[in-house]
């Protein structure tokens, strides 16, 4: 590494002059650990004195490296607009959702390490529990940890010659293709995203017959697939035992796989995904990064973030840019449990301490994809802390990690389109624009 020696030279109250050198790095940085805390902003909460989760938690290695940072608030898309996390990360990485997104299933289903074909028209599905008339219950079969028979009962199902391939995906989800003749991405969800309304009856957003067919298709399917699982001796051991069984593949985010850039084509920087979801696995191998697994990276609250950062750590020495998703922040609070979020945060903190002492040449960045508010259990347009922390930016006066001390931070109010402009540019590696 290129070192630099630089005398200071001190005069004393009392007249006396001291001199000692400093040693500083001067190696470039060319590494970035990219870290996303999934729906990690949140609103204030009554039982915290009206701070939020993040504010509440007892953070102390999260404050030292705010304190050694440039800090600011981030809008995925924007101001007032309330993102999925799909195209939020889309746009953080740079890929605008009007060029680049064609729905949430092709995400899904890349990140379960199904090759899509032309043609294929993939969904994003949860298991869910619904009632004799279709009506849900529960949108996620009580959480349901692990749906690997469920899939493989309703997997290589055929109808109309269209084959329909299932995969497992964490917890409850699942990916879900079409593959055949003449099918469209472009109908309706059948998931209506609340509990206790009927299952939607899919239909064509258009007037071709590719977008009839498919959503003819997906009815019959959704019919056969019930029938299937709803027989199913496991779910009648679960209704026996007083678990919901998982009964309903529920189907959205119809799309297919667009042609695009890959992350290495558009920045020059090899980059891999640590992530125990599988849609942020999918948005990894979306963009043509590397997925490395974690053992007990689960996405769940009881998932090793410790094991993923030491892992994130170690690829840095092989990659270029490490993206590490962190997904229980989001799940916790969309079930309503601010306590559970909290606690999660400062078990994230206490893994961050090997963070801190990252190499000279590593730039780490740490963000949210979006807020999600433990109140509403949703997701809100509300802004989300970044930082970035180098020997090569600006500290500003932050050392505090939250929501509301990050306001006062230099990097102000950005948006995703910002963040990789903003980290080629700690790099070195922006075009000079002028003479």
């Amino acid at each position: 590494m290129n070192r630099i020696r630089i005398l200071s030279v001190l005069t004393a109250d009392t007249g006396g002059i001291s001199m000692f050198y400093r040693e500083f790095d001067m190696s470039i940085v060319n590494k970035v650990l990219f870290i996303v805390f999934d729906g990690l902003g949140d609103r204030p909460i009554k039982e915290y004195g009206y701070k939020t989760p993040l504010e509440a938690a007892h953070t102390p290695n999260l404050d030292i490296i705010a304190s050694k940072s440039i800090c600011g608030l981030s809008n995925a898309l924007g101001r007032g607009i309330r993102p999925g996390s799909d195209v939020s990360h889309l746009a953080i990485f740079g890929y605008p959702m009007d060029k680049y997104y064609t729905g949430r299933g092709p995400i899904e289903v890349a990140g379960l390490g199904i090759k899509l074909q032309h043609g294929d028209v993939a969904f994003r599905g949860n298991f869910g529990t619904v009632d004799s008339e279709w009506n849900i219950l529960d949108r996620r079969a009580g959480r349901i940890r692990v749906v690997d028979e469920f899939a493989a009962a309703i997997d290589g199902l055929s109808i109309d010659e269209v084959q329909i391939i299932v995969k497992p995906g964490t917890a409850h989800r699942a990916g879900v293709v079409f593959r055949g003749k003449g099918l469209s991405a472009n109908v309706t969800d059948a998931d209506p995203h609340e509990e206790g309304k009927p299952v939607s009856v899919v239909t064509p957003k258009d007037s071709t017959d590719e977008a009839a067919f498919t959503a003819s298709v997906i009815n019959k399917f959704m019919k056969e697939s019930y029938e299937i699982l709803n027989n199913l001796e496991v779910n009648k051991n679960r209704s026996k035992s007083g678990a919901l069984p998982a009964n309903f593949l529920l189907l959205r985010g119809a799309g297919m796989y667009p042609t695009m850039p890959t992350f290495e084509e558009k920045y020059g920087l090899r980059a891999c995904c640590i992530a125990g979801g599988g849609l942020y696995k999918g948005i990894g191998a979306f963009l043509g990064m590397d997925l490395i697994s974690v053992e007990g990276a689960n996405a769940l609250p009881d998932s090793n973030i410790l094991n993923k950062f030491v892992t994130a750590r170690k690829a840095l020495e092989e990659y270029d840019f490490v993206f590490t998703h962190v997904k229980a922040t989001d799940s916790l609070a969309e079930d309503g449990n601010a306590e559970g979020k909290k606690a999660f945060i400062e078990k994230c903190d206490e893994a961050a301490e090997i963070l801190r002492d990252l190499p000279n040449n590593v730039l780490l960045v740490i963000t949210a994809d979006h807020s999600t508010a433990c109140e509403l259990k949703a997701h809100t347009a509300d802004p989300v802390p970044i930082l970035f922390c180098s020997h090569h930016v600006r500290v500003d006066t932050v050392s505090v990690f939250s929501e509301s001390a990050f306001a006062n931070g230099g990097l102000g109010r950005m948006v995703g389109a910002d963040v990789m402009p903003e980290i080629l540019n700690i790099m070195g590696k922006l075009h000079l624009v002028g003479a």
